[in-house]
């Protein structure tokens, strides 16, 4: 029970910081070419897409090196984790058009 809770603890963690740095350093992009972003349904597509790369990430690299040893750990399919990336880019590339 207790590595469930700190591998739930690891989760948030890695979603928290890592997605907030992928986030500053997707804006600090934006921002170069002169999109805004910000309190904008680009915005929404930015986060989400950040997320479902991290799913990905983690689904595929980080949960074999956790506190859980239960188990249900298995990578996702090659088809899903390529179509889950190309979609998470694709709305990378469409957020500005949001505005």
């Amino acid at each position: 029970m207790i590595r469930l809770f700190l591998e739930l603890i690891r989760i948030i963690v890695i979603f928290l910081v890592l997605g907030s740095m992928m986030g500053a350093l997707v804006k600090l992009i934006y921002a170069n070419l002169g999109i805004n972003v910000d309190n904008t349904n680009g915005g929404w597509l930015v986060g989400i897409s950040i997320y479902i790369l991290f799913f990905v990430l983690y689904r595929n690299k980080f949960q074999f090196s956790g506190f859980y040893k239960g188990p249900g750990k298995e990578k996702l399919p090659k088809e899903v984790s390529n179509s889950l990336i190309l979609c998470s880019i694709l709305m990378l590339f469409i957020a500005p058009f949001f505005n």
